[in-house]
């Protein structure tokens, strides 16, 4: 027992800092299961806006429809959100089964799985992002060289649809980022952990 009333442990270590780490670990727990949420609710979304997303224009009497499989990079956003949405449903469930049970630490392979998973789903949001921008942003201003048309003056009722899907897909993008750096921190703190430790026992 210390003068100060604070209980110490052997190695010299405050007995309180053991639960002030759970106290962390619990909060990192719940934004980490708020944005497993945020991205299957905007990740599901983001597909069904775009993939559900048509228009009929007639052009000479000729009825032509535009649909997001006419774009390879609306193909492309629609399954990475789809993706997205069921692995953060599954990991989602993961963290409330965790959080119910009281156990907030993992084992590294555990914490190895889960960073890996969230680099894959953070890097595949991304690139799915970045596709559609590009498509959209030749749609609505055409490329007169190339002599592309600015497909949203047929179809605008489609290109404010997809932009719609294509700004839920920004956020689920961002929202993956930083579920990945939480990630990396929550695996990397249990090297740093077992450091420590090492360091008391000498």
């Amino acid at each position: 027992m210390s003068y100060l009333g604070v209980g110490v442990s052997p190695g010299n270590v405050p007995v309180y800092r053991g639960t002030v780490m759970k106290v962390v670990d619990r909060r990192i727990r719940l934004v980490e299961l708020v944005l497993r949420c945020v991205i299957c609710g905007l990740g599901a979304l983001a597909a069904v806006l775009v993939g559900t997303d048509t228009q009929v224009r007639e052009i000479f009497s000729i009825q032509k429809k535009a649909k997001f499989t006419d774009m390879k990079a609306l193909v492309f956003l629609v399954v990475a959100n789809g993706i997205a949405a069921a692995y953060s449903l599954v990991q989602g469930v993961r963290c409330t089964v965790a959080m119910l049970k009281g156990s907030v630490l993992f084992n590294k392979p555990l914490a190895w799985a889960i960073f890996s998973g969230d680099q894959m789903m953070a890097y595949l949001t991304v690139a799915a992002v970045a596709a559609a921008a590009q498509s959209a942003v030749f749609a609505k201003l055409g490329q007169p060289e190339l002599q592309w048309l600015k497909i949203c003056n047929m179809y605008g009722k489609f290109c404010n649809q997809v932009g719609e899907g294509i700004a839920s897909a920004l956020l689920v993008s961002i929202s993956m980022v930083v579920l990945s750096c939480i990630s990396a921190f929550s695996l990397f703190r249990l090297y740093g952990g077992s450091k420590a430790k090492n360091g008391a026992r000498w």
